[in-house]
């Protein structure tokens, strides 16, 4: 189904930080979308959880393998709802967007191959 092979935005929001965009002395490998904190994270695309834990910096992260050579990384969330090995279809509710420091916003990237890439390029 040529639509599930198609990524969705993971959730609605204002991309405050673009991808390459430089912030706190390091270099945007994604997108930042901020939400309200508690709002939930959808899987942009069908796939499987490959990492679904809490990393230093991050916050609690969902990453998925698309089973494609594609990988998609959600961060910065409070609270999750899949767990490793999860199969997951495309707009399933990944997580919980978390509050970091003043905001809430979503860490979001897509990768092809290993090689971070825009999400931008992606997104409808």
């Amino acid at each position: 189904d040529e639509k599930q092979t198609e990524f969705a935005w993971p959730l609605q929001g204002k991309i405050i930080c673009y991808f390459r965009e430089p912030i706190h002395g390091y270099v945007n490998k994604g997108i930042d979308i901020e939400a309200r904190e508690g709002e939930s994270v959808k899987a942009a695309r069908s796939g499987r959880v490959v990492l679904a834990d809490y990393l230093s910096g991050q916050g609690q992260t969902v990453i998925l393998d698309h089973e494609d050579g594609f990988f998609s990384i959600y961060s910065q969330n409070s609270k999750l709802n899949v767990k490793l090995g999860d199969a997951v279809k495309k707009s399933e509710v990944l997580a919980f967007l978390g509050r970091q420091n003043s905001s809430a916003y979503l860490h979001f990237e897509i990768r092809k191959n290993s090689l971070e890439d825009n999400p931008l390029f992606y997104l409808p």
